[in-house]
C-alpha cells in the first residue's frame, strides 16, 4: 500500500505540471458545469411556444420523463437529462489525458527507467498509476455535480428538480461514472505502454469517451432512453469489463520489452 501512496504521490507531481493535463482537470469540468446552467437559466420565464410545444410529442421520444409534467416542465426535464449525460462523459475525458501521459510521458522524460528498475511490482505501478489518474476524475466529476444540483435546485420547480434526482441519474453519475473513468483509464495505459510519442497515446486514448459521446446523441434525438433497468446492467456489465482490462493491461505491461525498445 505505501508503494502504491508514493507511486501516485509521484504521478500527481509529475503530470500537473503538463498544462493539457491542468486544463482538463480544471477548465474543462467548469466548462461542462456552467454551461448548463447559463441554459437552464437562460430558460427560465420561457413560454411553452418559445421553449417549443410538447404537446404532440410521441411517447417514444420522452418515454416516461414527461408523464404528469406541463409543456414547459417536459422541456425543462428532456434538457436536464441531456446535460446530466455530461457528468457521464466528464470522468472519462479528464483520466485519460493523465493516463495517456502516464506511462509514455515518462519514457520520454527518462524518468521511467529508474521507476521500472526498483522492485516494485507491475500490479503495484499500474495500480498507483490508475488511482492517480481516476482519483482526481471522480472528485472533480462528483464536486462539478454538486455544484450543478444546487444551481439547478434554484432554477426550477420541485416537481423538475425531483425528476433530476431520480436514482437512475444518481447511479449513473456515482457508480457508472467512475466505472467508466477506471475502463477509460486502463485503456490509456495500455495504449501508452504501446506507443512512443505521447501525443499518438492522447489521441488514441481519446476514442474511449466516442461510446459515451454516441449514447449522449442517440438520448438527444431521442433515438433511444436511458432507463434504470438499462443503468444498472452497463454498471453489472463495466465491472465484469474493468475487470478483465486491469488484467490485460498488466499482462501487456512487458517492463523489459519498454525499457528495450523505446529509444
Amino acid at each position: 500500500m505505501d508503494k502504491i501512496k508514493t507511486i501516485i504521490d509521484k504521478e500527481w507531481a509529475e503530470v500537473f505540471k503538463n498544462k493539457l493535463v491542468l486544463f482538463s482537470v480544471a477548465f474543462l469540468p467548469l466548462m461542462l458545469t456552467i454551461l448548463p446552467l447559463i441554459t437552464i437559466y437562460s430558460m427560465q420565464g420561457l413560454s411553452p411556444e418559445e421553449m417549443g410545444s410538447t404537446q404532440n410529442a410521441p411517447d417514444a421520444f420522452f418515454g416516461d420523463a414527461c408523464i404528469g409534467l406541463n409543456e414547459v416542465d417536459c422541456t425543462m426535464v428532456y434538457m436536464l437529462n441531456i446535460f446530466t449525460l455530461l457528468f457521464m462523459i466528464l470522468p472519462v475525458m479528464v483520466p485519460v489525458t493523465i493516463a495517456a501521459y502516464s506511462i509514455v510521458g515518462e519514457k520520454s522524460t527518462r524518468s521511467l527507467e529508474p521507476l521500472l528498475a526498483t522492485p516494485i511490482t507491475t500490479v503495484e505501478l499500474l495500480i498507483g498509476k490508475a488511482a492517480a489518474a481516476v482519483l482526481p476524475a471522480i472528485v472533480v466529476t462528483w464536486l462539478s455535480f454538486g455544484i450543478y444540483v444546487v444551481g439547478v435546485r434554484f432554477m426550477t420547480n420541485e416537481v423538475v428538480f425531483a425528476r433530476m434526482i431520480d436514482p437512475m441519474w444518481l447511479l449513473a453519475v456515482f457508480i457508472v461514472g467512475p466505472l467508466l473513468a477506471l475502463f477509460a483509464v486502463c485503456a490509456a495505459m495500455m495504449v501508452s505502454s504501446r506507443v512512443s510519442d505521447p501525443r499518438t497515446a492522447e489521441q488514441l486514448s481519446g476514442a474511449v469517451v466516442l461510446p459515451v459521446i454516441l449514447v449522449m446523441m442517440g438520448q438527444s434525438f431521442g433515438l433511444f432512453l436511458l432507463s434504470q433497468d438499462l443503468i444498472v446492467v452497463t454498471a453489472v456489465v463495466l465491472v465484469f469489463l474493468d475487470i478483465l482490462m486491469m488484467y490485460l493491461t498488466i499482462k501487456l505491461f512487458q517492463r523489459e520489452a519498454i525499457l528495450t525498445r523505446w529509444k
